[in-house]
């Protein structure tokens, strides 16, 4: 690892003190004015002696090798951890630059694999040689011998979309979540401060909530900065972010669902949001605000043969649906075309997911009490990515029909399924 890397190990310890002075805010305050300032200045330095021993340390044990099958980290001071990555399982391996990591000129590169730990990364590596590294282990994934992954370098990329700054501050300023967010992350403390009368208590609430609303709102800004879509050999590359750099990449063949969110202020401008579900991989966003023709573009880059602007969606049936849902049964749609099973959901903020034929694992018909008793069933979806699509609220005998009819198209769709394989 990189040099630097006990700075961002020393940040366990600091964090663990900070939460601890916390919780305990009025005893450590009469802790501290009891002491000297030769003992305060004392104190200090015995704690930076531990945080920056604790980060030198974790540095010290920390490493890895590149074999010919597989990708080994091995971490830990007192319990030794090595984690097996096996190289034709990755399903993607990200770039991503942390502002001081950015000024130090360093990189992390994170791995997306089934059954990985958000441990098994690479933090911190020099930025060349992190830019070097994921193309090297991209070429192995594909089926390079190692002497060829070396040479091969960065695939080669063609820009296909970039979201300006405007569309992206139009579209949080029209999101109310938002909005939403802002309000508890303001009002909460101050309610909490007013009945209880302590500023202790009302840190406490106000940390984690002001945390979740700049997540909302200027993270989710500083997130999508500059959010370009770009395609090439190894995948759609993702790069975005104005303090923090991140470059993602979405796998070839290996999108278990995307999920197109239209929210209710949004419709009238004709911007959506596109979501994505992958088998082993956190990188869960393809695009944050588009337009619905380049959203549908997009998406049938991620998801060959797909045409969503060409689905037509039947509505659920009123007789019964009405009186198990009233009012936001109108919400509900469904849609089978010969690639993919599609169902929508909601009426202020529309959701709608797409699964292709060859991603289903299972198939499930579903009918309580109620519903039986109106004659309307569910019929879900199983993906590989540990996600449910479900087509709610459908006639009983033709819930039936595409449980049957759904499982042949499954089956015969994998049959012909292409391989999930980098750079082919």
């Amino acid at each position: 690892m990189h040099v630097l890397t006990p700075l961002r190990r020393a940040w366990v310890p600091i964090a663990a003190t900070a939460g601890v002075v916390l919780q305990q805010g009025d005893r450590v305050q009469e802790w501290i004015t009891g002491l000297t300032p030769a003992l305060r200045l004392l104190t200090v330095a015995a704690l930076v002696l531990v945080f920056g021993t604790y980060g030198f340390l974790s540095w010290w044990f920390t490493h890895y090798a590149v074999t010919d099958t597989e990708l080994r980290i091995r971490t830990g001071l007192l319990f030794r951890r090595t984690a097996h990555i096996r190289l034709d399982r990755i399903q993607a391996v990200d770039v991503t630059r942390p502002l001081p990591a950015r000024v130090a000129g360093v990189a992390k590169l994170r791995l997306d694999v089934i059954g990985t730990e958000e441990k098994d990364e690479l933090a911190f590596l020099d930025e060349r040689h992190a830019v070097a590294l994921r193309a090297e282990l991209l070429a192995r994934a594909a089926g390079f011998a190692p002497a060829e992954a070396v040479a091969v370098g960065q695939a080669p990329a063609r820009e296909l979309l970039r979201v300006p700054v405007r569309d992206l501050v139009a579209s949080l300023l029209l999101s109310l979540d938002v909005w939403a967010a802002l309000a508890g992350g303001l009002t909460a403390p101050v309610a909490v401060w007013w009945f209880s009368g302590s500023p202790w208590a009302a840190a406490a609430i106000l940390l984690p909530l002001l945390g979740a609303a700049w997540t909302a709102s200027l993270g989710r800004f500083l997130a999508g900065y500059d959010w370009t879509v770009a395609e090439s050999p190894d995948g759609l590359r993702l790069d975005h972010g104005l303090l923090d750099r991140v470059h993602e990449t979405v796998p070839p063949g290996r999108v278990q669902t995307v999920r197109i969110v239209e929210p209710l202020l949004w419709r009238r401008l004709g911007w959506v949001r596109v979501e994505l579900a992958v088998a082993g991989s956190r990188n869960e966003l393809l695009v944050p605000v588009a337009t619905r023709a380049a959203a549908h573009a997009l998406i049938a880059r991620v998801l060959p043969g797909a045409d969503p602007a060409g689905l037509v969606f039947s509505p659920s049936p009123r007789t019964g649906a009405r009186w198990v849902v009233p009012v936001w049964w109108k919400g509900y749609g469904l849609a089978v075309s010969d690639e993919v099973f599609a169902a929508r959901r909601g009426r202020l903020c529309r959701r709608t997911e797409i699964v292709p034929h060859a991603k289903v694992q299972s198939v499930r018909r579903s009918q309580g009490p109620w519903e039986r008793a109106r004659g309307v069933a569910d019929l879900h979806v199983d993906t590989g990515a540990d996600k449910t699509v479900t087509a709610r609220l459908r006639a009983a005998d033709e819930a039936s029909g595409l449980l049957h009819d759904q499982a042949v198209r499954s089956r015969t769709s994998r049959a012909a399924a292409r391989p999930d394989r980098w750079m082919t």
